[in-house]
């Protein structure tokens, strides 16, 4: 046998160090080559590393939360000592077990009755491993990767009632569907308590992986950056119009719209006047830098958190190709595939709460960039025009400014100049 140490490789361009968001693995557990090892999290996107080689766990490092600089040992596997002299970065030597014990080489089957009680602990564990679920304490978190817990909250079943086979009870893509099999998902949802218990249990949740992240960039935004905020009436009518008669006319020849790709285009249509809002704050440096290309970030709830896919020079996309690229890249986030230049490089932001948008909102702004433009939901209102009441379909855009770049004069102007291109759209497309 040989000792394999597998270092943490760098999983993005040129990153120095990585989260452990969770093991697939644990000390004693038998791995087979490219089998899951590890999820670890570098910026905004969780990478899950697979296994060089095939062997038994011996050791790990860091546990979830912990960071790992790149090149660092993550893991060290017992492997077969022909397999470690082909490969460099192989520790070779004696196995920690005695050369004569025949645990490593023992066959898939149950040992003999008479070699049973010589027989190492290892093989006995490999038996039981995949098909004997482990009890969990009263109280423990579900252990799971995070591509398990998001498909289990797309079908609404709770961890907790799921017997997991893995490493100290990891809950795997097979426990997931032999508990949808066993039919006892339907039971769970349709059971009702026969009497209200107390609840006096507290849950502790550890900020790791993507909340970790988002928790230190809001709350480092608020304290560098002196927010200010502008909330402004739209009229919509006319807008909303324009976009149903432009969905009923090509039907499903073209991608449907929605009120942000003709936000986009209304961005595109005002920063060049007003290209302080454009532009990344470099605060240590005392720099400014205003971009004349527009990137635009959407913000993107997912089950992991809230995170910012960017549409790449916008100004370059027309209605249609803006409403794409926004649903690609909204699709691919929510379904962890959107890689990491996808989720950086925003010069200005866009976050929407869509039917859940209230009145008024105050975001936050995604430093370093300068501005974030808010949407909130579209009602039908009673409003006076020419004198008359009428019913028009009204909007609010709430949005926020660092106000050591863009004075309040200048946001109000920003926003009163997206106010008239969104209440007259036809002149988003006159050049």
């Amino acid at each position: 046998m040989g000792r394999f140490v597998f270092k943490l490789p760098d999983v993005g361009e040129g990153i120095a160090e990585a989260e452990v968001v969770g093991w697939h693995v644990a000390v004693g557990s038998t791995v087979g080559e490219d089998d899951p090892l590890v999820d670890v999290m570098t910026d905004k996107a969780t990478v899950e590393i697979p296994s060089p080689r095939a062997g038994r766990v011996v050791a790990i490092t860091g546990s979830p939360g912990d960071k790992i600089r790149v090149g660092a040992e993550l893991l060290v596997l017992d492997i077969d000592s022909d397999e470690a002299s082909q490969d460099g970065a192989v520790s070779t030597g004696p196995a920690a077990a005695p050369p004569a014990a025949p645990a490593p080489k023992a066959p898939d089957g149950p040992p003999p009755a008479a070699a049973k009680a010589p027989a190492p602990e290892p093989p006995a564990r490999k038996e039981t491993e995949p098909s004997v679920a482990v009890p969990r304490p009263n109280g423990a978190k579900p252990s799971a990767s995070p591509a398990v817990r998001r498909r289990a909250h797309e079908l609404g079943i709770a961890l907790q009632f799921i017997p997991g086979t893995g490493p100290a009870g990891r809950i795997g893509h097979a426990d997931l569907d032999a508990y949808i099999a066993s039919g006892r998902s339907a039971a769970v949802a349709t059971a009702r308590p026969a009497r209200r218990a107390r609840l006096d249990n507290i849950e502790e949740i550890k900020i790791i992986g993507l909340r970790r992240r988002i928790a230190e960039r809001m709350q480092e935004s608020k304290r560098r950056i002196p927010h200010y905020s502008y909330v402004e009436e739209l009229d919509v009518t006319a807008l909303e119009e324009l976009r149903a008669h432009l969905n009923a006319r090509h039907g499903t020849e073209r991608l449907r719209l929605t009120l942000l790709p003709f936000l986009s285009r209304a961005l595109v249509c005002a920063v060049p006047r007003f290209p302080q809002v454009n532009a990344l704050f470099d605060d240590e440096a005392g720099i400014v830098r205003r971009h004349a290309a527009l990137h635009i970030g959407i913000a993107t709830q997912t089950s992991q958190g809230l995170m910012v896919p960017v549409v790449r020079h916008a100004e370059t996309l027309d209605l249609w190709e803006l409403a794409s690229e926004i649903s690609r890249l909204a699709a691919a986030t929510r379904d962890g595939k959107a890689v990491r230049d996808e989720l950086s490089g925003s010069t200005l932001t866009i976050t929407s709460l869509g039917p859940f948008g209230g009145i008024v909102t105050t975001p936050v702004i995604n430093r370093p960039e300068v501005a974030i433009i808010g949407v909130n939901r579209i009602v039908e209102r009673p409003v006076v025009r020419g004198g008359q009441i009428v019913i028009r379909k009204m909007m609010n855009l709430s949005s926020s400014f660092d106000h050591r770049v863009v004075d309040g004069w200048d946001a109000a102007q920003f926003v009163q100049a997206l106010k008239g291109l969104l209440e007259q759209p036809a002149t988003l497309f006159v050049e």
